[in-house]
């Protein structure tokens, strides 16, 4: 927004929260109050989980379902930061954040491990739908790709890898996926992407910001799509 003429000053609206900490810092508010207390505590809002995640009654093939569609949002997001159409793109190369190939890895396991084929994914199904929509907005709405880029990545490292160790607990033996594991300290990655992040939104008017974080209740939403094939 943008300052207000107030007698004889001028006088700034109310800095949003996180804002005088860098523009991920706004990301990462807006995304904590979309989760539910179940997820986070202290953070969360009010309403709770339809089906909290310690309740989930997960299924081998359920789960393998969820890394192939998994796999179709994480080629196509990746396929776009190796084109770079969008200059901005090519900055979010080789982060040690991928996740497609560890995928892939982990596909092949529960086919060895437990004689399961990965399901043939359908065109209307959350992973490939998810993908065409992150194709469309890469093209034609790069604030709204960036959301979709940060919150994939930044909640699988966090809530994402929870989810992973207690499914795990449930169904594989605590086998800890090759989806959860980095080559190198995860930490140092998303702190290089942050910054990253941070300088690609210090070009962005305060209303392509805001365009932004509107975009972060879509994320969610198909982002738990994915999720929920879990117990499917």
């Amino acid at each position: 927004m943008w300052p207000q003429a107030h007698g004889h000053g001028v006088v700034s609206e109310k800095p949003k929260p996180g804002e005088k900490k860098g523009f991920v810092e706004e990301m990462r508010f807006v995304a904590m109050r979309l989760h539910t207390k179940d997820q986070a505590p202290k953070e969360g809002g009010q309403k709770p989980a339809e089906v909290p995640f310690q309740k989930w009654q997960p299924t081998r093939e359920g789960y393998l379902r969820f890394l192939a569609e998994s796999k179709a949002v994480y080629d196509t997001l990746e396929q776009i930061v190796a084109d770079a159409d969008h200059p901005d793109y090519a900055r979010f190369q080789n982060t040690g954040l991928e996740r497609a190939a560890a995928l892939a890895k982990d596909i092949a396991w529960f086919q060895s491990e437990f004689g399961l084929s990965p399901p043939e994914l359908q065109e209307d199904g959350p992973g490939r739908t998810y993908a065409r929509l992150l194709q469309q907005l890469a093209k034609d709405d790069p604030q709204a790709f960036i959301c979709h880029f940060y919150n994939i990545y930044f909640a699988h490292t966090a809530g994402g890898r929870m989810i992973g160790t207690k499914v795990a607990s449930m169904i594989l033996d605590n086998k800890q996926l090759a989806f959860y594991q980095y080559e190198g300290d995860f930490r140092q990655y998303l702190e290089a992407v942050k910054g990253d992040l941070n300088a690609v939104a210090d070009g962005w008017t305060r209303e392509q910001k805001d365009h932004c974080l509107q975009e972060t209740e879509k994320s969610f939403s198909y982002s738990g799509g994915l999720l929920r094939t879990i117990t499917a």
